[in-house]
């Protein structure tokens, strides 16, 4: 029986970068993506590139209004893996609809979770957390550490965890979790920070830097956190949780400031002070240890190589940026 696995949020920056890493690993005969957006061109989905792209098949199913849809997608194609990265993962708009967040986040996983917890095919489900329910980190953070969300969306993925630690002590549901610190890379939704800054260098904007950029972002590329994911889903041990990490943190504006060294503009002219958002947390530091010892991972790609790949990027494909909105659109 061929080996199947099943990506829901398959659309999304850290989803479509694992189908591509799944496709050109081997390591399953049939790849099914699932999101609730009509699958767009390589701009955005790296796997459209992908060689074996011929052993995937994408749905649009939207998780909070087509759950039947994506039960009976379940039940076709029967995968002996799953991993969830649907989410509404934005901090600021979490607080003006904080309804839609856990819908998402919460409501809607529910009722998948509980056909899968019935089904005997599925082996192995990961699910894509977030470090931002621990809080405002002080020191490092290790797996054992208490949640104490800061914001809508932290509390949405809180709850989530949650839900889900009750289907593995009580069903024995197959449970993996990974929560990994900021993802950046090329494709990244255009309104993030580190493309974001790319892209207004080249239009001439102002770069609004909240708070000044003080804050420390533990930033890491998509393709290592992706590895790491594959890792867990290999390898990790049922019930548990992994941080995924890079080995240092670094403030805003110190990211900021080496985009505009590699575009050759000026740092001080290019960007502009504002209010820091409601909730911010002042820094994530999650220790990775975990991974690095018991599954062989570690980080392999530098601040400097990935920031240098995201300016190539906006650079290839600036015809088509140039005509895609730049800033947030909330979808219910």
């Amino acid at each position: 029986m061929p080996k199947t696995l099943m990506v829901i949020g398959a659309n999304s920056f850290s989803g479509q970068d694992f189908v591509d890493l799944a496709l050109s690993e081997n390591e399953f005969d049939k790849i099914v993506g699932v999101s609730r957006s009509p699958e767009r061109s390589a701009l955005f989905l790296r796997y459209k590139l992908n060689p074996r792209l011929k052993d995937y098949t994408y749905t649009q199913v939207d998780l909070n209004d087509d759950l039947e849809k994506l039960k009976q997608l379940f039940d076709h194609h029967q995968p002996e893996a799953v991993v969830n990265f649907a989410a509404q993962s934005e901090v600021a708009p979490s607080w003006e609809h904080p309804e839609d967040w856990f819908r998402t986040n919460t409501v809607s996983l529910a009722g998948m979770l509980k056909h899968l917890s019935r089904q005997k095919y599925l082996k192995r489900y990961l699910h894509i957390s977030s470090p931002e329910v621990y809080g405002t980190c002080e020191g490092m953070v290790r797996e054992d550490h208490p949640v104490n969300p800061s914001t809508p969306y932290a509390a949405s993925k809180a709850s989530a965890d949650l839900l889900l630690s009750v289907y593995l002590k009580q069903f024995g549901f197959p449970l993996l979790t990974v929560r990994a610190t900021n993802v950046y890379g090329a494709r990244q939704q255009l309104f993030k920070i580190i493309p974001r800054t790319s892209i207004f260098l080249k239009l001439g904007k102002p770069i609004e830097l909240h708070g000044g950029g003080q804050a420390v972002k533990s930033y890491i590329h998509i393709r290592d956190v992706s590895r790491g994911e594959m890792a867990v889903l290999r390898g990790g041990n049922i019930g548990e949780l992994y941080h995924l990490s890079p080995d240092e943190g670094v403030a805003v504006k110190d990211v900021v400031r080496t985009i505009c060294d590699l575009q050759g503009k000026a740092f001080d002219s290019s960007v502009k002070t504002v209010d820091e958002r409601p909730g911010q947390d002042k820094a994530y530091l999650v220790d990775s240890a975990k991974a690095r010892k018991n599954l062989g991972w570690k980080p392999q790609v530098t601040m400097l190589e990935g920031l240098r790949e995201v300016s190539e990027w906006v650079e290839e494909y600036w015809d088509q940026i140039v005509k895609e909105p730049l800033g947030y659109v909330h979808k219910r």
